[in-house]
């Protein structure tokens, strides 16, 4: 089960990029709205979730939890009375958490990321406490995967593929969403 959450304010193509592309691959995946059915994207953009944060069922662990960037949406992830705990039992479980632009703020603010290689958009570096800050699109080091901004989410979204489904898998998936005429 992947679990992408949304809350009032986050980048649309970032968010449903991973959607999209992880349910092309075959994932079970759940928009859980944190502030409330509906949330609406950075830009205006209302989004119906799969369910709300308290009718998640407490006996299901997420094997990826993925935080997509956008403001105020990533300040309101980390500012969510949940948060913490939907990381912890992710990582706990063997999960991975990926997140892009300004949400590598939530783990790294937490410590999480400290001692690992990791991105976040241009600012926002002063929040990956202890993170080695990388020029890369997409970094992947143990259970995190972060990447830089809304341009990088289709990468992004091919990595957080490749951590469920392998490397074979992620590449078919990309291949199938950048074909090109002949």
């Amino acid at each position: 089960m992947v679990y992408v959450i949304l809350a009032n304010g986050f980048e649309e193509i970032e968010a449903l990029t991973a959607v999209d592309v992880l349910r092309r691959a075959g994932a079970e995946v759940r928009t859980v709205g944190i502030t409330g059915r509906v949330a609406c994207g950075a830009h205006g953009i209302p989004v119906t979730c799969d369910v709300t944060f308290d009718e998640l069922d407490e006996r299901e662990t997420p094997e990826l939890l993925v935080l997509p960037g956008g403001m105020p949406g990533a300040a309101n992830i980390d500012g969510f009375y949940g948060t913490d705990g939907l990381i912890k039992k992710t990582l706990d479980g063997g999960g991975y958490v990926g997140a892009i632009c300004a949400a590598p703020l939530v783990p790294g603010k937490r410590g999480l990321l400290a001692g690992r290689r990791a991105v976040c958009f241009p600012g926002f570096e002063e929040y990956l406490t202890g993170a080695e800050i990388t020029d890369c699109d997409v970094v992947r080091d143990g259970q995190f995967v972060t990447s830089k901004c809304m341009g990088t989410a289709l990468p992004f979204a091919i990595e957080l593929v490749s951590c469920l489904y392998g490397r074979e898998k992620a590449e078919k998936v990309k291949a199938s969403v950048m074909a090109q005429a002949d």
